[in-house]
């Protein structure tokens, strides 16, 4: 997918463009961008595809925009919506998960730093970390209000409508008691940690 909004993701998939671009293409550019190799070759693969100078203003921000969103790599309820079903095989069931029935296996993926508006996943879920670090803020549900919840009729109504970064508390005057509930967890790789409802 491709993004204007990131570094940051606010649930909003609508405002995301799908991009023709091969997964082997992608996972070589993350390989020389964390190898700190050549960048004309992996930038003219993306160009070869369309999605340098198209898309992005600067040639040097296209790469920082794509990015890899809940593309499933297994699906219970739909197996033609299955894109990476090859991936399957290197992903191992934790132990105590079974004995449960798996519904969805899903990637999001980036070479970049990059966030996730405030939210909550309204499956119970699995965040498995394979490479790299990432902090989670977490909450309680009864801070849920104070969160400010995005309107329930549009598509990123798990997500809030606090900036995290810059919380604008004149705006949103509960969402001060909320950073007191609070809860930061940072993951590495092969960490993981349960989610949703």
């Amino acid at each position: 997918m491709l993004s204007k909004s990131l570094p940051v993701f606010y649930g909003d998939l609508r405002s995301h463009e799908r991009v023709p671009l091969p997964f082997s293409t992608f996972i070589g550019y993350c390989k020389q961008r964390m190898q700190n190799r050549d960048f004309a070759c992996a930038n003219s693969e993306l160009e070869s595809h369309g999605l340098i100078g198209r898309y992005a203003e600067h040639a040097e921000d296209a790469p920082e925009q794509i990015h890899i969103a809940q593309t499933p790599i297994m699906n219970a309820d739909n197996e033609e919506k299955v894109q990476l079903e090859t991936l399957r095989e290197d992903i191992g069931t934790p132990a105590f998960l079974e004995r449960k029935a798996l519904a969805s296996i899903n990637l999001w993926m980036n070479y970049a730093q990059a966030r996730s508006s405030t939210h909550y996943d309204p499956h119970h879920n699995l965040l498995c970390l394979v490479a790299g670090c990432k902090q989670v803020v977490l909450w309680p549900p009864f801070a849920t209000p104070m969160l400010y919840p995005l309107p329930i009729y549009g598509e990123a109504s798990n997500h809030s409508s606090v900036a995290l970064e810059n919380p604008d508390f004149s705006t949103y005057p509960r969402a001060k008691y909320a950073m007191e509930h609070s809860q930061k967890v940072v993951l590495h790789a092969s960490n993981s940690i349960p989610g949703g409802s």
